[in-house]
């Protein structure tokens, strides 16, 4: 009879929870699955979001390095690699992909946790914009969006937050990248959602920036 190997041993606990949802959120903007069945990958040029992904889920023992930029060759990209085989069937159960820029769908998230994984997706391909209309006197225009190569995934994001939260978003269509945008009110509704817990992880800059500009709409309303 033919010995079996070790059962292997997962070091991530894939209990639902917010700290879990923020980083399947960052898998799903910035990270990746290596096609070898065993090892996730997550890049970032802010070295804090790396941190914040450790810490979330308890593997601060793995080291960050860095990651050379193909265009320039020059070591700008923050990175962590590590192995769980149990971890990696399990992000492939809830739907996330090996090589998923532009094969990403539906995701298995739960209501309850669905706004931490947004916060996820949000600080690893979101973005806050933010202008004065001069078309029109004291107009302050600002919005959040999110941008992906896979339409079906923004589709289900949509989808999912309008179903949840009521929060209508449009999408808007490129060649490279389709964006999620979400207008003025819905930005701020939107926000609520996201940094209801003050205690949850994200990132300092881009909560910082879209702080500063629910606070200017506040003094010019």
């Amino acid at each position: 009879m033919e010995k079996r190997g070790p059962k292997p041993l997962g070091n991530i606990d894939t209990t639902w929870r917010p700290e879990l949802a923020y980083c399947v959120g960052l898998l799903a903007s910035d990270g990746c699955l290596i096609n070898d069945g065993r090892h996730i990958d997550i890049t970032s040029a802010d070295r804090s979001q790396i941190e914040n992904f450790k810490k979330a889920l308890r593997i601060t023992h793995i080291k960050t390095g860095l990651k050379t930029s193909g265009s320039t060759k020059r070591k700008k990209y923050y990175r962590a690699q590590f192995g769980d085989i149990l971890f990696y069937e399990w992000l492939l159960q809830i739907g996330l992909t090996p090589n998923k820029s532009k094969t990403l769908g539906k995701l298995k998230i739960p209501d309850e946790f669905f706004f931490d994984f947004f916060r996820g997706c949000f600080d690893g391909d979101g973005s806050v914009y933010s202008f004065w209309d001069k078309r029109w006197r004291s107009s302050y225009v600002y919005w959040i969006c999110i941008a992906s190569a896979s339409p079906p995934f923004l589709d289900w994001i949509q989808e999912s937050v309008f179903r949840i939260a009521k929060i209508d978003s449009f999408i808007r269509k490129s060649v490279h990248a389709n964006e999620l945008r979400f207008a003025k009110n819905a930005t701020r509704k939107l926000a609520s959602y996201m940094y209801k817990d003050k205690n949850a992880f994200y990132l300092d800059r881009k909560f910082a920036k879209l702080h500063k500009i629910l606070k200017i709409d506040e003094r010019n309303t």
